[in-house]
């Protein structure tokens, strides 16, 4: 698959990881993997950790997941699993 980080917007380092989400999704689609994050209202509401990234495919044997009570804290997690499995996630 041809890599397309030349149309890719700079992403200011100062800023939070939640900034560059969109990049890092379609960097993983990149590499043949189906990646998501959502917020869910219903745990939000029961004080639970609302925020959801799921992953599966490509280079990753199992599918995987991390929740967070924040975007940030999330996709964290989410790239701090990914890159234990063996991705290389560019941020």
């Amino acid at each position: 698959m041809k890599a397309h980080k030349d149309r890719w917007a700079k992403v200011d380092p100062r800023s939070g990881i939640e900034d560059a989400a969109l990049l890092i999704l379609e960097w993983l689609a990149e590499q043949g993997i189906s990646a998501m994050i959502r917020v869910d209202p219903e745990r939000l509401a029961e004080g639970r950790p609302a925020w959801t990234f799921s992953a599966y495919g490509g280079p990753l044997g199992l599918g995987m997941r991390a929740d967070g009570v924040s975007a940030e804290q999330c996709l964290s997690v989410a790239i701090a699993r990914l890159r234990h499995a063996g991705v290389k996630v560019p941020f």
